[in-house]
């Protein structure tokens, strides 16, 4: 399932869900690498 999420005030990525993190942050797969951030409703 594809997610957004927020990785500061500007910047945001789109990618592949991949786990929940610590804290509500969410994890998101981007070809080979990974983000971590808030989710975006």
């Amino acid at each position: 399932m594809m997610r957004s999420i927020s990785l500061g005030k500007y910047i945001s990525v789109q990618g592949m869900f991949v786990r929940d993190a610590n804290s509500g942050k969410i994890v998101v797969r981007v070809g080979d690498k990974t983000f971590e951030g808030t989710p975006i409703s």
